[in-house]
């Protein structure tokens, strides 16, 4: 039976070893390996049988002309190889499923951690070593279990021909007994050799693809600071340093290939030869000479399973370990989970780090002398950063980190410039939904706080606030609920329409829109590659409006626009997000100027705070990071 796919809970890894991970695989499916072990088996010890059956029609029929004999032999033969047949698709389906169910288990453990994780994922390890991870080891792991059916039956099927030949004579049974060994021994040293090449082939190889990612992803600013030759130059070099290891591996692996099949067959000429030399002295029969030939060639497929097999298990060794490694990365307090619910709605918000404290409910605008800092307390604020050596950011009082990190993510949102735009119609990209509506599949909006978050005055609502406070009324007629549900379903509708225009004509992408030929339904690429770098950064910040958290952390949300297009955004922007906390990270006086109130933060810390033409007046740093800001409008026009 094939495996029902995606497992619902793919179970905890053993991540002590790789031959743990494996073993863990394997007793993930019990049942299923314990069948592919069973028809491997009967299978390869059922290729013995049919040379035995072939000697007998020889011995019994032709050479005594008894046709009624030959007659038996021959059909137990054609019988013998329908048998075959089956038992040979019976466990080629096993063994597939086996690793299509490996295959999913792994990739469901590695998508589970690697969203756990969360944000400490990229400072642990590459973007391109996780892809490699995820697509190749993935791969060789499933492989290695091909050990768990054709392996134990190969083992079995050579213990059966070596007595079998034992029957015959025990000269060519000792022979094939130490004979195996010594094949093993020949390749084992290869397949060593090959493990440690190809551990660090794949660890170059997902280092090149981060740097090819990065390289693309980054192509127009490198072509405009004159820096995309200098890249692609040492991303040559770095490519001709993988080619080099690639040969390496690819010269063992050649050797590896050649020895599996060759030996084998070295193997069986010299038994076919001492089994002739046998039968021209008369110690064996012509029957038993053929028996010997069908034992030995048939013995070839046990053989070249197991030195397959050995070949497998080490690539799977390989991919199992650089796997581990990725799930023994372990989430900081950002990713831990907390056990205490979140605060009260519009809450305060608290970073005992640099002294930002943000009032709820209103529209704050943060200008840091330093970028990087920006980034980095609007990482502490979202629960995006917790390091060992920085202070907790507070939220209502409460350590965010000892909230609940599903709470923490409906509730704030963290939108960062540069945030990435997966491949989709504009429609999906923005509401998040692949449904005509926008909503999803439970029927609520996308974007709108779960229902567990409402918080009403001594309760929380668990439905909709337009529940009838009375007794449930008397059933309706099927017609009536269905056109009540249809009617809910229209007014659904046309409120998340009427979201998703205001949204866009906040962040004034309505030109984006009515640039594309089929509008909303226009497909965009991944990474938004179809559109401009002011096209995407106001695309990003329609989907952040639209999704309406209670707190919204905007990081510098028009840098890539022209200043007429950024005058309107401000304009609207605080309207939109009338009596909900919003947070600006900017340097922008336009953006600026339409907050509440400015904190102006510089070496790490708060400076001052007030109205953006107060601290115009009476901080002259402020006044000369805006300023900056300022005379950089005169070319904003051109982006």
């Amino acid at each position: 039976m094939p495996p029902r796919l995606p497992h619902p809970d793919p179970g905890v890894p053993d991540t002590r070893s790789p031959i743990r991970y494996l073993w863990w695989l394997v007793t993930s499916q019990k049942a299923r390996i314990l069948r592919g072990s069973v028809v491997g088996t009967l299978w390869m010890v059922g290729l013995s049988v049919r040379p035995l059956l072939i000697a007998r029609a020889i011995d019994d029929g032709l050479r005594t002309g008894d046709t009624e004999a030959l007659l038996f032999w021959v059909g137990s033969i054609v019988l013998a190889g329908m048998v075959l047949a089956w038992l040979g698709i019976t466990r080629h389906r096993t063994m597939t499923f086996i690793r299509e169910d490996a295959t999913a288990r792994s990739a469901q453990v590695l998508l589970k951690h690697i969203t756990r994780v969360g944000s400490v994922l990229p400072k642990k390890i590459t973007s391109g070593e996780v892809a490699t991870v995820g697509g190749t080891d993935i791969t060789q792991i499933s492989w290695a279990l091909t050990m768990t059916g054709p392996g134990v039956g190969a083992v079995l099927a050579y213990a059966v021909a070596a007595v079998v030949l034992w029957s015959v004579n025990p000269m060519l049974a000792l022979f094939v007994l130490l004979g195996v060994p010594v094949v093993a021994a020949c390749v084992w040293p290869l397949l060593s050799r090959l493990q440690g090449v190809d551990s660090s082939y794949r660890h170059e190889l997902g280092i090149l693809t981060a740097r090819a990612g990065d390289i693309v992803s980054g192509l127009r600013v490198l072509a405009g600071v004159g820096g995309r030759d200098l890249f692609l130059r040492r991303y040559a070099d770095r490519s001709q340093t993988l080619l080099d290891k690639g040969y390496r591996v690819g010269a063992i692996m050649s050797w590896v290939q050649a020895l599996t099949v060759g030996i084998p067959g070295l193997f069986l000429a010299l038994v076919v030869w001492l089994a002739a030399r046998m039968a021209a002295s008369g110690d064996i029969s012509v029957g038993e000479l053929v028996a010997v030939y069908g034992y030995v060639a048939i013995l070839i497929v046990p053989v070249w399973f197991l030195l397959e097999g050995g070949y497998m298990a080490v690539r799977g060794m390989v991919g199992a370990r650089r796997m581990i490694n990725v799930l023994r990365i372990e989430p900081d307090e950002v990713g831990a989970t907390g056990q205490e619910p979140g605060p009260e709605a519009n809450s305060e918000l608290h970073d005992p780090e640099s002294g930002l404290t943000v009032a709820p409910g209103r529209m704050i605008g943060v200008a840091c002398d330093d970028p990087g800092e920006a980034t980095a307390i609007a990482d502490r604020l979202g629960r995006f950063s917790a390091e060992p050596t920085e202070k907790t950011a507070t939220w209502g009082g409460l350590p965010i980190t000892s909230v609940d990190l599903t709470e923490v993510r409906a509730r704030i949102l963290v939108a960062d410039h540069e945030s990435y735009l997966f491949a989709g119609t504009l429609r999906e990209i923005l509401t998040g939904s692949t449904e005509p509506d926008g909503t999803q599949p439970d029927g609520t909006a996308s974007g709108a706080q779960p229902k567990s978050w409402i918080r009403v005055p001594g309760r929380i609502l668990g439905q909709d606030s337009t529940e009838n406070p009375d007794p449930a009324p008397k059933a309706a007629a099927p017609a009536q609920r269905d056109a009540q549900r249809e009617a809910q379903r229209e007014a659904q509708r046309d409120a998340q329409e009427e979201r998703l225009r205001r949204a866009v004509h906040t962040a004034s992408a309505d030109d984006v829109v009515e640039s594309l030929q089929d509008g909303l339904a226009e497909p965009i690429d991944s990474r938004g590659r179809n559109l401009s770098g002011g096209q995407r950064q106001r695309v990003r910040l329609a989907r952040a409006l639209l999704a309406e958290p209670e707190v919204l952390i905007l990081i510098d949300p028009t840098s890539a626009v022209d200043s007429h297009t950024e005058a309107r955004i401000a304009a609207r922007l605080r309207d939109h997000r009338a009596g909900r906390t919003t947070i600006v990270f900017a340097t922008s006086p336009l953006l600026l100027a339409g907050t509440d109130e400015v904190t102006y933060i510089a070496q790490k810390k708060v400076i001052a705070s007030g109205r953006h033409e107060d601290l115009l007046q009476e901080e002259p740093g402020y006044r000369a990071l805006v300023a900056r800001d300022t005379e950089d409008e005169t070319t904003g026009a051109a982006r």
